[in-house]
């Protein structure tokens, strides 16, 4: 059977969000944006009067008022925008399990094994589409193709609220005349690459010896080669991953994307206390500490440590993570999606050789702090008691990984891992 794989846009997902909570909003030119004191101070979404205006995300908001002096900006509220799309995604799961999120806004659906239950899959895009419009008030563009990549490239052909479907007839006919960086994966430094060689559009990328493409752009030209030719082959992620008994952890995709290991580091702190307060809530302890990367094109790779004992301290677990991190990413491309796994688990209760060079004191300290702020936070809440670090950018910290975020406890880290050298 053709696979049937969906991406779905939720259209100028943050102002269409705020346009659904305040309709009056629909009458002006509004854009959300973040705040100019700080260093987000960009256009994050704009609506369709502001994109008359030509405003366009990503510029500064001085910018944009320039083009628009009458632009509403209202600043951007993350955790509100999380639990509408979380709604807009639990519609998604009614019709597959296989729902890979692309940040909050996008997904993709296999539909391919259920159309045996819910016909055939345009009929179920578009009952999807009309449902999160009528239950949600929320617009979505929705690509249906053979592929991911595809899929992708046919949710942007119409917005709002498109419709178009990429099949093997018809693909050549759609995207080969498009310039090759319309292709997913395709940034400014690979199609300058491109270019120097004559290849101008997708149709000379394809047109290319799948050989020649591998000897002068590696394997990242082999596989644009792939997706040109449409043989991505790539798996669509189920929604949730069992939870394999020896692992326990959490990722995230994060609001905006990473950009610096001190961005990286505020995540992983959020995450490190998370894992470490259900390995105590479990009674478990671990050894192993692993980390899992996406970066901004879905590029995912992971390092992993083991330790000479085990551990359910934070401040042990986002040690290892940093270091891991160091070694993993120097800043290429920015990231999307951060999570930290702990493996190699055994019950909290067995006994252990002390270690002469580690304060066992200051570690038992550490501990029952831990423990206190676990306490706190069950009685009041996740966001009660943090630590001032996480102040430093409260859009990208102020999350509960335990409650707000869609948690992959070791699906995330998938793949084969790959050992990094330590000191």
């Amino acid at each position: 059977m053709e696979r049937a794989i969906v991406h779905s846009d939720i259209n100028h997902c943050y102002a269409q969000i705020e346009e659904m909570l305040n309709p009056e909003l629909k009458k002006q030119p509004m854009a959300v944006g973040g705040s100019q004191e700080e260093r987000h101070g960009i256009i994050l979404a704009k609506n369709l009067h502001a994109k008359k205006y030509k405003i366009q995300t990503g510029e500064t908001l001085d910018e944009a008022r320039m083009k628009g002096p009458q632009l509403l900006i209202l600043p951007p509220d993350y955790h509100r925008y999380q639990q509408i799309t979380d709604q807009v995604k639990a519609i998604y799961r009614q019709y597959t399990d296989r729902v890979e999120e692309y940040g909050l806004d996008e997904a993709w659906l296999d539909l391919t094994d259920s159309q045996r239950l819910f016909g055939p899959a345009q009929q179920i895009a578009q009952t999807i589409q009309q449902r999160v419009y009528t239950e949600l008030g929320l617009t979505i563009s929705i690509g249906l193709s053979f592929n991911k990549i595809f899929a992708k490239m046919a949710s942007d052909f119409v917005k709002p609220s498109g419709f178009v479907t990429m099949n093997r007839t018809n693909f050549q006919e759609k995207i080969y005349p498009l310039s090759v960086r319309e292709l997913f994966y395709v940034g400014a430094a690979t199609q300058k690459k491109l270019q120097a060689w004559g290849i101008l559009t997708i149709g000379d990328l394809a047109a290319q010896d799948r050989q020649f493409m591998r000897r002068h752009f590696g394997k990242v030209g082999e596989m644009l080669h792939w997706f040109a030719l449409g043989e991505d082959i790539s798996e669509v992620a189920l929604s949730s991953e069992a939870i394999p008994v020896k692992s326990v952890g959490n990722s995230v995709t994060a609001v905006h994307d990473l950009h610096t290991h001190e961005e990286a580091v505020l995540v992983l702190r959020v995450l490190a206390e998370s894992v470490a307060s259900r390995l105590r809530d479990q009674g478990l302890k671990g050894k192993g500490i692993a980390l899992g990367l996406r970066d901004i094109h879905l590029y995912r790779w992971t390092r992993q440590h083991q330790r000479s004992r085990s551990t359910q301290l934070a401040e042990e677990i986002l040690q290892e993570a940093e270091i891991l991190l160091r070694q993993a990413w120097q800043n290429a491309l920015p990231l999307r999606s951060i999570g930290i796994s702990v493996f190699d688990l055994s019950s909290d209760q067995t006994g252990e050789q002390l270690d002469l060079f580690v304060d066992e004191q200051q570690r038992q300290s550490l501990l029952q702090l831990e423990k206190t702020v676990d306490g706190i936070r069950r009685r009041f809440g996740f966001e009660k008691i943090q630590r001032c670090s996480l102040l430093l950018d409260k859009p990208l910290t102020h999350f509960n990984p335990k409650q707000d975020q869609i948690i992959h406890p070791i699906g995330f880290l998938k793949g084969p891992i790959q050992s990094g050298s330590r000191r």
